[in-house]
């Protein structure tokens, strides 16, 4: 039986490591202060957003949901993430989807101050990615690289195969392993062979979106495996689940490593999502400092 790979106990550190460095900030008299935008909203979008409000609470960063009409114009949404980009208080900046279907999402978050980009969404920062040089990675990315290095596996040369090549998931995840010197295959919906591709992997990352789509048929003994995938469906007795990407009873015998859904990836992604608030509010200070404007970190 592979070892379970515990996503709330890693993030609970990571967290913690959090709370101290905004501590810092906070004694600095520079608060970390993530703003939300959110067009329209749903029941279960309030619901996310308040559980991000509690999270951010926890460990001391400044949270605010600004909820706009769901008719907003483009313009409209477009000066009101222009607005928190110059203002100086406000240190992250994250836009929840899903838009109404008037909006274009790419581009609304290619607005958004690279720097202040919380969720590493702004194409600058997926350019950053690819060349080696991070600034703000997207969090699930983030996530699984945690959990890999969790693990003490050698990514150095390590045969990976990402199933999944979603904007910010599967191609950011891809970027960020061959940063780490491993050998990448990206597999997607028109991938000839996927067992192919799976079965030579050190590593397998799943993370299309399909129920159990990874079976013990895809994986080697020995590999470690990454479900990033969170998927409802009908249990037996007619009750909903949430299952990952990976059949986990037939897989989990085979692999070294295996993470848990729920308990795996999801925790981890929370946890990214606050250091990446504190990565934005550690550049805003440096720059603050750079440029002259205020010398109490001096």
């Amino acid at each position: 039986m592979g070892q379970i790979i515990d996503g709330v106990g890693l993030a609970q550190k990571v967290k913690q490591e959090v709370k101290l460095r905004v501590q810092e900030h906070r004694q600095r008299g520079k608060p970390v202060y993530l703003v939300a935008v959110m067009v329209g909203g749903s029941p279960a979008g309030e619901i996310f957003a308040q559980r991000q409000a509690d999270t951010c609470a926890a460990v001391g960063i400044d949270y605010q949901l600004l909820k706009l009409g769901r008719e907003s114009a483009h313009e409209e949404v477009q000066q009101t993430i222009s607005k928190l980009n110059h203002d100086p208080t406000v240190s992250g900046i994250m836009l929840h989807l899903p838009l109404p279907g008037h909006l274009n999402a790419t581009e609304l978050q290619y607005h958004i101050d690279p720097e202040k980009d919380v969720e590493g969404v702004n194409p600058a920062n997926i350019g950053h990615v690819v060349y080696g040089k991070t600034l703000i990675a997207p969090f699930t990315a983030q996530a699984c690289i945690e959990l890999i290095k969790a693990t003490g596996v050698e990514l150095r040369g390590a045969e990976v195969t990402v199933v999944g090549a979603s904007q910010i998931v599967g191609r950011p995840i891809a970027l960020l392993l061959t940063e780490q010197m491993a050998t990448v295959t990206i597999c997607h919906i028109a991938t000839r062979d996927l067992k192919l591709h799976t079965r030579r992997a050190d590593i397998v990352v799943a993370a299309a979106g399909v129920p159990g789509l990874i079976t013990a048929q895809h994986v080697k003994s020995g590999a470690v495996v990454i479900d990033v995938g969170i998927n409802r469906v009908k249990a037996a007795d007619g009750t909903n689940k949430t299952v990952g990407d990976v059949d986990f009873d037939s897989v989990a015998p085979l692999a070294s490593f295996i993470t848990p859904v729920p308990g795996g990836v999801g925790p981890m992604t929370v946890a990214m999502l606050l250091q990446n608030s504190l990565r934005c509010a550690d550049l805003l200070q440096a720059k603050t400092i750079g440029s002259g404007a205020d010398r109490s970190l001096e």
